[in-house]
This record gives structure tokens, sequence and C-alpha cells, in this order.
């Protein structure tokens, strides 16, 4: 098959790859329909993500179609369409067991594109398929769909949650990229009294206001000041840090009020600078966290029902395209994407093949 295949830190090809085959009876074998292209991809690229070896498969977000399964799943079967997890999860160790899938101690966690090889190709294993993938409604579309793999339950998980949004809350988001904006939709779904998406470039502010932001500001022109006088002076009751960069998740500490909670979703290559000796008599509440995914289903249900936007595809590419969307998607300040999906050429049937014997 062809696949997207890291060569070491600033060297990817789409070139071939060994076909996936079934390795355990609780595996599945997808035919990759819809894939996407993740932030933290572009990390691994840059040599961020060290534990990832030359000639892994990278990408961990996929919509497709199985073709083959392990004689244990029963989930699905040859011929459904499923999105793919970003989290694969065994379901028996202890943080499995608490649905905090991200963190899995039995083979699972962010383990395709990362410890495997992921959906970046034209096809995938998925191990512990029965909770690593979701059949999906015949109405709901592949490339929104795809959406739901990461960036929407990563924004949900890490930032909403973790950051307690509440009714009436003022809540401000750091970086209006993907994660960013996916935060903005969901913090709507808790009826804040405002939401406040912050970034560097105009068209990620527009895309921001378009999915519901109701206030806008550049980072490099004071939204501290924007915040304070929008709360008169008090600072959010919740801020989502978005980006991963440490002058960004300093500035989030200080946008937050006295009792406060900030929620870190970006991925950092660097240390950031903690500052106790403002923070510590302001009871500020810090989370971090990996998506654990729990949430896919839910939301699932939310973008079939129409009351999930999705509209953050602003470029699409044939599979074969791959180095030219990762391209696209690297210099984003320029080619002003948001995210970019592939899909390949549609087929009209599907080869499946029986359970492995495994």
């Amino acid at each position: 098959m062809k696949a997207l295949l890291f060569r070491g830190p600033g060297h990817i090809e789409w070139g071939d790859a060994p076909d996936p085959r079934v390795e355990d009876a609780a595996d599945a074998i997808v035919r990759v329909d819809a894939v996407t292209i993740c932030g933290t991809d572009l990390h691994i690229v840059k040599g961020d993500v060290p534990e990832v070896e030359p000639g892994r498969v990278l990408g961990h977000e996929a919509v497709g179609t199985v073709v083959e399964t392990g004689r244990d799943v029963r989930a699905v079967r040859p011929g459904d369409r499923v999105l793919i997890s970003c989290i694969s999860a065994c379901g028996r160790c202890r943080f499995c067991r608490e649905s905090r899938y991200g963190q899995c101690r039995g083979g699972g966690g962010w383990a395709l594109g990362h410890t495997i090889d992921g959906t970046q190709a034209e096809y995938v294993r998925v191990p512990f398929a029965d909770l690593s993938v979701h059949p999906l409604p015949n109405a709901v579309d592949s490339f929104d769909a795809v959406l739901l793999a990461d960036i929407f339950p990563t924004a949900y998980e890490v930032g909403i949650l973790n950051g307690a949004v509440r009714p009436g809350d003022t809540v401000v988001v750091v970086g209006a990229g993907p994660i960013g904006l996916a935060a903005v939709v969901t913090a709507r779904l808790y009826a804040p009294e405002r939401v406040i998406a912050v970034d560097l470039t105009e068209p990620r502010l527009a895309a921001a206001r378009a999915l519901g932001a109701e206030a806008t500001a550049r980072a490099d022109e004071r939204p501290e000041q924007l915040v304070a006088d929008l709360t008169g002076g008090l600072g959010a009751d919740v801020v989502i840090e978005a980006v991963g960069v440490p002058q960004s998740f300093e500035m989030c500490t200080r946008m937050a009020r006295p009792g406060g909670r900030v929620a870190n979703i970006g991925v950092h290559g660097k240390p950031a600078v903690l500052h106790l000796e403002d923070l510590w008599i302001k009871d500020i509440t810090i989370t971090t966290g990996l998506v654990d995914t729990s949430s896919t289903p839910m939301l699932l249900r939310l973008l079939a029902a129409g009351r999930l936007p999705a509209e953050l595809i602003t470029h699409r590419f044939e599979l074969g395209q791959m180095e030219e969307a990762y391209d696209v998607f690297g210099r984003a300040a320029d080619t002003g994407a948001l995210k970019v999906a592939l899909g390949g050429p549609q087929h009209n049937t599907v080869s499946v093949r029986a359970p492995a014997d495994r």
C-alpha cells in the first residue's frame, strides 16, 4: 500500500509500506476513506516527539470501511463504515476501567501514528477495535465525522470538561486553530455568558466569530485588557490554552480571575514559566491532559442531530497528495488552512475478508 512515512526530523515521504494484517484477535483492518493532519503530526515531523521512530506511518484520525476483523471483534464487521478514534483502549487496565483511555497501560492510549503505524495510508490496523472504532450513521458525512477522531473530543474533554465551563462563565480560548475553534463550539454547549477568542491572524478570528465567539482579539494587541474590560477587571472564569508555546500559556494564567481555571490543551515542546509568585494567592486551578475520547459517542450523536457545527475543513486533497497537504497545513499563516482533509478515489464496492483465525 501507499502511506505517509516519517523518515526523521524534517523528512516525510508518501511511499510504499507493507499492507497491515491482523496481528491480534481484537484487531480490525480498515480501508481509509477520509483522513486529516493534526498539529501533533507537525510536532512529530519537527522532531518534538522523539519516541516516533523513522519509518513510522503517521496519522491518528480517519474515517474508513472495515475490510477484516480478528475473531474477537464483536462491535463491527467487514463492510461497516467507521470513525477511527485517535486513542486506542484495551478496556482492561486500571485507566480504561476509569474511562481514562488516553492513559491506557494495556497497549493502547495514543498508539496510532505514535508507537504503531497510523492512519495516513490506504489501510490501517486498528487495535482493540471494539472500543477504538465507532460505527457511523449513513447520514453523517465522512469529512465531518473525521473531525471527531481527535479535535472535537480533545477540545471538549481537555478544554471544556477539565476547565469546568459552567453557564454564565466568561471563557477565553487562546489559539483559534482547529482545536481552539472546536473549543469555541463545544464551550457554547454550556451556555457561557461570552466566549472570547485570541489569535494572531484575522482569518482565524473571523472563523471563531462565525462559530459563535462573541468577542475576538489579536494576541499582539493587548487581549488581556479586553478580557479585563469585559469582566469588570475580574478576568475570565476559564482560559483555554490551545497553542502550545510558553508565551501563550503565561498569557492564559494572567487572564484568569481569582478562583479561575486554566485548561491547557496545547502540545508544548519547550518549558513554560509558572509564575507562582503571582498565582499562589489567586486560587488558580491549572489542568493538563491527553484526550480520552470517552465523549466521542455523545459528540457523534450531536453531529448526527445537526447540533455540532463542523465547518472547519478549508482544503481537500486526494490521498496521494499527502506531502502537498502537509505543506499547506504547515504554512497555515500563509495558506489560511484551518483543517485539511484527504480522501482517495471512492470505490463502488468494498473487498472484505473473512475474520482472521487469531
